[in-house]
């Protein structure tokens, strides 16, 4: 292992290694190409990250899995720049389907729909499809349902660097009605 890097050595390494890295990469690939310990880069992380807030790249991050992306900001310039059309705007049904699967997840479509009140099917699809969700599992359950939650072109979308950056939201608690795709709030007995 490598352990004669100093910090600013490693932070150097790290930041150009995530320059180049096509997709995000996971922290134990970055120590592994490095040959140090997965915390030394979790600290190089966290410095690079503090030194880009005043700059025009950020760190992104979601899980295990880092990259670096143009900060949010920078957004009309960089269209322009690369001659890009403006951004295709969310409607509301995708938004509200967007916000549940953001602060729920991970959630199934049925209990996406039980919030909703509708059939969301095509809203997923087309959330799916823009990649701002994604499938990260099935449920073990019966039918095994698909679980969704947000991905790193929704962090990238609204300029966020990880998902606890989301904005605070009390959030009553629910339970899915074994009877049907109807959420009751916990405590609150079936009539």
């Amino acid at each position: 292992m490598t352990t004669d890097l100093t910090d600013q050595e490693l932070e150097k390494i790290v930041e150009g290694l995530l320059f180049v890295a096509p997709e995000p990469v996971t922290i134990h690939h970055l120590a592994s190409a490095i040959e140090c310990e997965a915390k030394q880069v979790e600290i190089a992380l966290e410095q690079l990250s503090q030194a880009y807030h005043s700059r025009g790249i950020r760190l992104q991050r979601q899980g295990q899995k880092v990259q670096l992306v143009s900060a949010p900001e920078l957004t009309d310039y960089i269209e322009r720049l690369l001659g890009l059309a403006i951004s295709g705007k969310l409607s509301t049904a995708a938004l509200e389907t967007l916000a549940i699967v953001a602060y729920r997840q991970p959630v199934t479509r049925p209990e996406i729909e039980a919030i909703r009140g509708v059939n969301s099917d095509g809203v997923l699809r087309t959330l799916l499809s823009k990649g701002l969700v994604e499938e990260i599992g099935r449920l073990d359950t019966v039918g095994h349902p698909t679980l969704f939650g947000t991905s790193f072109e929704f962090l990238r979308y609204f300029g966020l660097e990880r998902i606890e950056d989301l904005p605070e939201l009390e959030l009553p608690e629910y339970r899915l009605n074994p009877g049907g795709p109807e959420i009751i709030p916990n405590g609150d007995e079936l009539l």
